[in-house]
């Protein structure tokens, strides 16, 4: 039974990972900024395979903005 509950947790955090970053992506098409945009929504989709990736992407862009 406790394995169930961290599996649960496990997915949610997952799945909360990928639409944060598919929103990151929709507000980066909405700011006129579609290569940006492709770029998260890529790592959307690699995220659904490796948790995080798509964090770690956002934030690596908006680091880079910052540093431009």
């Amino acid at each position: 039974m406790v394995s169930t509950a961290n599996s649960n947790r496990s997915d949610l955090l997952k799945n909360a990972g990928v639409i944060t970053t598919v929103i990151d992506a929709a507000m980066e098409f909405t700011k006129g900024r579609p290569k940006a945009g492709a770029l998260l929504l890529g790592a959307a989709a690699v995220s659904s395979r490796i948790p995080g990736f798509g964090t770690a992407v956002s934030l690596l862009l908006r680091a880079y903005r910052r540093f431009r």
